[in-house]
């Protein structure tokens, strides 16, 4: 979830669990949630960690800072400074459980995207992950908004908190339903075709809560399809100038006129063996670590320079240039992998950036 939701969930779950009768002790109305907004935007602190290293970054993010093991460590930590921030107005123990809740949130928060979240580190750096809900979501957001302006008009400001967050709930379970239906797809397409030790995965998708991608997982590779639960007829195919966002749109089919696509997991079968031996380099460990559906992207032949690129299906968008994307250069055939990052031009050129 992007991190401005995150903060204005925690903001609205302050105002929905603010006590009923004010003490001296206790944080006012606004503090509160000021202090909620900056709780449950503190686990994406770890940002910074992009500017040290992108692959650690990739690898680490939603780890010790959404970890609901060391969740009890940040609230203290964060109840201490907002404490001193406020010259010691209001003891530790008025910010404690705000900042608690606020952290709790945003674990919650990520744990129903795709991207996977270490809600176990440092213990484990298992990926907790029911992906119901795309990242960056305008419903779940407004409905988050709609619930903090209700509280703050109504005569009884805690009641519309509450219902929102009760609404927010809802709306979650509903794409927890969607989900089903979307891997129910997945499984009759496999059954249909009779393939055999194949898994099915469904990833939600942006603009709309009726669309996902569904991926089948095969010894080999995957094949994958992107359907509306909704649509009855296949979308008309979008203008040459049509926006980014509705070629994106046009890409979902109904589940019956689904379009599934071949993607071998380490391309053709004539690299097959060499795209393999990249990706079971020590070079990209880190990478294999953080991909689920890992791909070849491409393969880039320099003179004796070879460079294979893996992208995560996960975030692959139709028509869109997927994010993420790692690979192992050598310059020899018998020269050791060296972990690359692809990254993007200003004029569109494609080009390998070392890894340090």
């Amino acid at each position: 979830m992007d991190t401005i939701t995150h903060a204005l969930s925690g903001a609205l779950l302050a105002r929905a669990t603010e006590p009923e009768e004010p003490r001296p002790d206790r944080l006012p109305r606004r503090a509160r949630m000021w202090v909620g907004f900056l709780a449950a935007a503190f686990p994406d602190s770890d940002f910074a960690l992009l500017f040290l290293n992108p692959l650690t970054y990739l690898t680490t993010h939603r780890g010790l800072t959404h970890s609901i093991v060391l969740l009890p460590l940040w609230a203290a930590l964060l109840a201490l400074t907002f404490m001193l921030l406020m010259r010691r107005k209001y003891p530790w123990r008025a910010f404690v459980g705000v900042c608690a809740l606020g952290i709790g949130i945003h674990i919650a928060g990520d744990v129903i995207t795709a991207f996977g979240t270490m809600i176990f580190a440092p213990l484990s750096d298992w990926r907790a992950q029911l992906p119901t809900t795309f990242i960056i979501d305008p419903y779940f957001t407004a409905i988050i908004v709609a619930g903090l302006i209700a509280s703050a008009n109504w005569k009884m400001p805690r009641v519309p908190a509450v219902i929102g967050l009760a609404v927010l709930a809802v709306y979650v379970g509903f794409q927890g339903t969607l989900y089903n239906r979307a891997t129910a797809a997945g499984r009759a397409y496999v059954l249909e075709h009779g393939l055999k030790d194949a898994q099915v995965e469904a990833v939600p998708q942006p603009f709309s809560p009726f669309h996902w991608m569904v991926v089948v997982i095969e010894p080999g590779g995957y094949r994958l399809s992107y359907i509306s639960l909704v649509r009855r007829r296949i979308p008309a195919p979008p203008a040459a100038d049509a926006y980014w966002f509705q070629r994106i749109f046009a890409a979902y089919r109904p589940s019956r006129d689904a379009d599934w696509s071949k993607v071998p997991r380490f391309g053709p079968a004539a690299g097959a063996a060499v795209a393999e031996a990249a990706w079971g380099s020590r070079a990209l460990a880190p990478y294999r670590r953080f991909a689920l559906l890992p791909a070849v992207y491409r393969v880039d032949r320099r003179s004796a320079q070879l460079c294979v690129w893996f992208q995560d299906l996960r975030f692959a968008l139709p028509g869109r240039t997927p994010p993420f994307r790692y690979g192992a250069c050598r310059d020899a055939a018998d020269a050791a992998w060296r972990v690359h990052r692809l990254i993007v031009l200003d004029d569109g050129r494609e080009i390998p950036d070392p890894v340090q």
